[in-house]
């Protein structure tokens, strides 16, 4: 190895010891390695007992998150010669339950992400034989950015509120739930205002930012969230004035009477 760097990398072993600890190893420099490669590389070849998650190395999955140096971020598009000469410091995803070294207890975030009823809700009864239900360019475009989030809850990482207050649904679902409330096709935001108007729902935000600049895919939760707090401003007042109605956000404007 002509070049190394070292990577320090925050140990939790529950069957060993309770608390967590810190252990450093030194990896090849190779200029075009990640910091997924750099524990990949620890895994095969210093210390097989390093637990942590990846899958497809290719910043689609969301699965290898963590913090790098503080700051959260995908491992496999966060490069070792950014952080020369080093250490670099690799810990798990702040804001979540630690299971086992770099390993996070998903459950909580799973069940949030459930929460906001992420599926097409539709009054409409179509058959196969109808054929494709379509959508035009802009129909499409009034959602498509809320689609690009992979779940790597780096998001979650960086807020917070999450980090004070566990019932928050959290930036990634209430994009999640933009994404079918301005889908054309849906006709569910009644059913989502009752999570999103909630306590922990979107008004719990405090407008920092800190989810949209973590973000890898440029979702922007920060802006879905805004939308969504001019929504249910709306939403919240119908409902006080006029119980029996509620409020469709669509693109269009359109206003939807439930009975």
């Amino acid at each position: 190895m002509d070049k190394t760097i070292k990577i320090q990398v925050r140990r939790y072993l529950p069957e060993k010891q309770p608390d967590p600890f810190w252990q450093e190893y030194e990896v090849p420099l190779e200029p075009k390695w990640g910091v997924l490669d750099a524990l990949i590389y620890i895994k095969d070849h210093l210390d097989g007992s390093l637990s942590y998650r990846w899958s497809c190395h290719m910043g689609v999955c969301g699965s290898c998150g963590m913090m790098v140096n503080g700051e959260p971020a995908l491992t496999c598009a966060t490069f070792l010669e950014e952080y020369q000469p080093g250490p670099i410091r690799i810990e798990p995803l702040a804001n979540f339950k630690v299971l086992r070294d770099l390993i996070i207890d998903t459950d909580d975030f799973m069940g949030k992400l459930k929460s906001v009823k992420p599926w097409l809700i539709t009054d409409e009864k179509r058959d196969i034989t109808d054929g494709e239900n379509r959508q035009t360019p802009a129909e499409l475009k009034a959602f498509k950015q809320y689609t690009l989030c992979i779940n790597c809850m780096l998001c979650y990482s960086a807020c917070p509120v999450v980090g004070l207050n566990e019932d928050f649904v959290g930036p990634a679902a209430i994009a999640l739930a933009q994404r079918y409330n301005y889908d054309n096709r849906d006709s569910g935001n009644a059913a989502r205002h009752d999570t999103l108007l909630a306590h922990g729902g979107a008004f719990d935000c405090t407008l920092i930012g800190e989810c949209s600049r973590a973000c890898p895919k440029h979702v922007d939760p920060t802006g879905a969230i805004q939308r969504y707090k001019a929504d249910g401003a709306m939403e919240y007042w119908k409902r006080l004035i006029w119980p029996k109605a509620a409020t469709a956000p669509k693109n269009d404007g359109i206003v939807k009477q439930i009975d």
